[in-house]
């Protein structure tokens, strides 16, 4: 078995195709949603995240075919004064999944954090996803909290 660990090249054909696919994959999972993609956001991911320059994709091929995939965005701390990256979305295909892809895609993930002097990844994981927090807390992530009598972060969205 061959794992390839790549950063996406928005302008490969190939990788403009697994992008959505693997998002798509994720989309239908309970985990994300159990909706797939509409077809205007199939279409034009890799596009979409081309135009923005801190973005980037990492992707995983396991014998040559798409298995895994993070779509990062780069942010600012402020209380650090320092750039950090943001997991948005992470998968794994079902197929693949207890092959330690998870743990390849965060290696790559956080040498580009770290080549861009970042002081921080961050991520978002729903509560009953238990399998996604193992692999996280594996790799080093924790909750956020700045003061454990404040409570723990939580993330929230109005849709606009």
């Amino acid at each position: 078995m061959n794992i390839e660990i790549v950063v996406a090249d928005y302008s490969n054909p190939q990788h403009k195709q697994d992008i959505p696919y693997l998002l798509n994959q994720y989309a239908i999972d309970p985990m994300g949603g159990g909706t797939p993609l509409p077809q205007a956001v199939y279409d034009h991911l890799a596009d979409s995240l081309a135009e923005r320059p801190y973005a980037f994709s990492v992707l995983a091929y396991v014998d040559g075919k798409p298995a895994g995939l993070a779509n990062c965005f780069e942010g600012f701390s402020t209380f650090a004064c320092k750039p950090l990256v943001n997991i948005h979305d992470m998968c794994v295909v079902e197929a693949y999944r207890g092959l330690g892809l998870s743990q390849r895609l965060l290696d790559k993930v956080q040498q580009i954090a770290t080549d861009k002097g970042c002081c921080k990844i961050t991520l978002e994981v729903l509560s009953n996803n238990t399998v996604a927090q193992s692999a996280y807390r594996r790799f080093g992530f924790a909750g956020y909290e700045l003061d454990p009598s404040a409570g723990h972060a939580q993330f929230w969205q109005k849709k606009l």
